[in-house]
């Protein structure tokens, strides 16, 4: 009985009423299966039938259906006699439906297939290739690479052989383009194309005897000229230069373009205007390589202005020249430390150790210690040892009998010795702190006729000397190029 007083479809379980008919119509047979089954086993033009008639329209109205005559057969009956039946069928059914999504394509027919089916299918054994790229730190690691990518120990080694042959010995990273063939056989080298940064390299083959060749392939560089300009600050040049994006290690370089004309601890200030122009080679990339090189330095202050340029005498030395082409290097160099504090200039002073004045018959350029010291000009070592106060101390005697004192030196450097001869600019020692002083500086002396002078008083334009004929005409060409790029420089 249901619950509730519920109605149900459902059959009775009475034996006596089952002969006995319902006065409800009978459930369609549909009706009596799970909803997934019902488009399945409905009769034609019954609910779940997929050949239901059509609907009819808003203004028609559906036709009437005859009475349906009671079946003789209790409730349900069609439902327990069909149910077997229909649920075989719809099992059959979907098995069919399963089978036919689970089936194996048909051979595709040479010609058929669409194009872009026919990219994507595998190319024929021994006609795959794969293309890779590598950076290596040097020409020692092709072996292995090319073994980790597969290449049998043989081939690699005499690929990496022949590539050595062809790219030179010269260290450094090198990058590779590997084109590979894998087929039935294994994987071999199909091309391989090596280079050094600049451009240099190697391409490499394997023929189908399997020979490895390699052939050298020449860099390919250009030069530009970049320029660069700023104003002084606060702190220093380097920091001002550095800010206004000249490569750190072209400073030096500026520095000592200006040795003969600037003494840049003192004579120069906040607000001065500086400009360079420094050449660097590129590879087809745009990258440069190797180091850049100052080819033009400029310098303004309230008080002068210097316009220098690189370039190489028929000497075969590169020298700092002015725009009519006349050498910067004169008999003595205004200051032999670079960048240093001028800490005490030449003058009677109140002495900080001796408390009491005295003549400092010289200048002393404070910097840390290790700071490189040159040679004002060339010179004859006179004396290099150890001298009480002075601490180590070198005198060296120059070509027009001037001589200048170098004290308080951390070390000399190699080769230095009584007799020996030194170039201008040439490194002779670093600056210390040694015999009696008070930090790290040079104290620098130049003595004129046995009589101490101002060092930064002396006149050094003698020895200066200008270009001529040939050398004159090949250094306007150098000039006038850098000026070209300089104008297209937009400050």
């Amino acid at each position: 009985m249901p619950r509730g007083g519920e109605v149900t479809d459902e059959p009775s379980f009475d034996p006596k009423s089952w002969g006995k008919p319902e006065a409800k119509s009978p459930r369609p047979e549909s009706e009596a299966l799970p909803e997934a089954f019902r488009g399945i086993v409905a009769p034609p033009g019954q609910p779940g039938s997929s050949a239901q008639a059509e609907t009819p329209a808003p203004d028609q109205k559906p036709a009437q259906k005859p009475a349906q005559k009671p079946s003789g057969k209790p409730a349900g009956t069609a439902g327990r006699t069909l149910i077997g039946p229909a649920l075989s069928l719809a099992i059959l059914g979907a098995g069919a439906a399963t089978a036919w999504l689970m089936r194996a394509p048909p051979t595709p027919v040479a010609g058929d297939l669409p194009e872009a089916a026919a990219a994507a299918s595998p190319a024929p054994p021994g006609e795959a290739k794969s293309v890779r790229r590598l950076v290596l730190a040097g020409p020692a690691d092709l072996r292995d690479a090319l073994v980790a990518a597969g290449v049998p120990v043989p081939e690699a080694e005499a690929a990496t052989r022949e590539t050595g042959k062809a790219l030179g010995a010269a260290a450094g990273e090198i990058r590779m383009i590997l084109t590979l063939v894998i087929g039935s056989d294994g994987t071999h080298i199909d091309r391989m194309e090596v280079s050094r940064l600049d451009g240099s390299g190697a391409a490499v083959t394997r023929d189908a005897a399997g020979v490895i060749t390699a052939s050298a392939v020449a860099a390919e560089l250009s030069k530009q000229i970049r320029v660069v300009s700023g104003e002084l600050d606060a702190d220093s040049f380097y920091s001002s230069a550095v800010s206004a994006g000249l490569i750190d290690s072209l400073i030096p370089d500026f520095i000592n373009a200006f040795a003969f004309d600037f003494n840049l601890a003192s004579e120069v200030s906040p607000g001065d205007t500086f400009e360079v122009a420094y050449e660097t080679a590129v590879n087809a990339a745009g990258d440069a390589v190797g180091e850049p090189q100052l080819v033009y330095a400029s310098l303004t202050t309230p008080a002068k202005s210097r316009t220098l340029y690189r370039f190489k005498s028929p000497e075969g030395e590169f020298g700092w020249y002015d725009g009519n082409g006349a050498s910067t290097v004169r008999s003595f160099m205004r200051t032999p430390v670079d960048g240093a504090r001028i800490s005490s200039k030449f003058g009677m002073r109140f002495h900080p150790v001796l408390h009491y004045n005295k003549l400092h018959g010289g200048t002393d350029f404070a910097a840390p210690i290790g700071t490189p010291i040159f040679a004002a000009g060339n010179a004859t070592v006179e004396f290099a040892a150890m001298k009480g106060p002075n601490g180590n101390l070198m005198i060296l005697r120059h070509d027009n009998g001037w001589e200048t004192y170098y004290l308080h030196q951390n070390m000399f450097m190699p080769g230095i010795a009584v007799g020996a001869h030194v170039a201008q600019g040439q490194k002779i020692g670093e600056i210390g702190t040694t015999g009696r002083s008070t930090g790290p500086h040079l104290h620098y002396e130049v003595h004129v006729d046995g009589e101490k002078v101002d060092p930064l008083g002396i006149k050094t334009d003698s020895g200066r000397k200008a270009l001529e004929g040939g050398a004159l005409a090949a250094f306007r060409q150098a000039r006038d190029r850098v000026d070209i790029a300089r104008a297209k420089y937009v400050k």
